[in-house]
């Protein structure tokens, strides 16, 4: 499949494969914004990639549209595997006061507690992207077998690190804030700190996989991240 190049204001452009969820094209998205990233332009402020596009974002001062389309055009040709993300792994710890809804999340898939961490952590999810929340990774591949639907009242305030499914998507909030996904588990590491050289821990492209804990190993390395205990 071929992408599409439209502006997106006066100062983007949208490299765009449609409107679907796809690991290859999210692998091919990913090598395109990598390649863009390292081609030295000094028009680039950013290549920014989602589930299947691209935005490149251009100072319209040191270059036009078409100039910026015409020096990316080649780079789309890039093969997926010229970008390989990091393999990532997240501990944690299921169900209790840190995953309130996994018995739901059992009880309307017909299955046990047991089996939904078997489910969730057996997997290798792969970062889409992040949006949201500074942070907030949208992963791909998650068993239809554990899909339930948000809640349909959000909670107001989510802990930082809370691990969620929604539709047939999981992911875990950076910090805390509003959420409406189901809560299964919540991990100890910081997903996002701005006093990092990198802020977020994870980045698109990665490959993401689930370690259940136990929670005194939670309040140990909760500890060592936030510099307090996890109550």
């Amino acid at each position: 499949m071929q992408p599409t190049i439209k502006p997106a204001g006066d100062s983007a452009l949208l490299v765009s494969f449609g409107e679907v969820i796809d690991e290859e094209i999210n692998a091919r998205v990913h090598a395109i914004a990598d390649a863009v990233g390292r081609a030295g332009f000094e028009w680039l402020i950013e290549a920014v990639p989602a589930y299947s596009t691209v935005y490149v974002f251009y100072d319209p001062l040191k270059a036009s549209f078409s100039e910026v389309k015409a020096a990316i055009e080649p780079l789309l040709q890039v093969s997926p595997e010229s970008f390989k993300g990091r393999l990532v792994e997240i501990p944690v710890v299921y169900g209790g006061q840190y995953g309130p809804d996994i018995g739901f999340v059992a009880e309307h898939n017909g299955l046990t507690v047991d089996d939904v961490i078997e489910i969730h952590s057996k997997p290798t999810y792969r970062v889409y992207f992040l949006g949201f929340l500074p942070g907030f990774a949208y992963l791909g591949g998650m068993d239809e077998r554990i899909a339930v639907p948000r809640l349909e009242k959000p909670r107001l305030k989510v802990p930082a690190g809370s691990v969620g499914i929604a539709g047939r998507q999981t992911g875990i909030y950076p910090l805390e804030s509003p959420g409406g996904w189901r809560l299964i588990g919540r991990t100890p590491l910081r997903l996002f700190n701005p006093g990092r050289e990198s802020p977020t821990l994870l980045r698109p492209g990665d490959m993401v996989r689930f370690v259940s804990i136990d929670e005194s190993e939670f309040r140990e390395l909760y500890e060592v991240e936030w510099g307090e205990d996890g109550d």
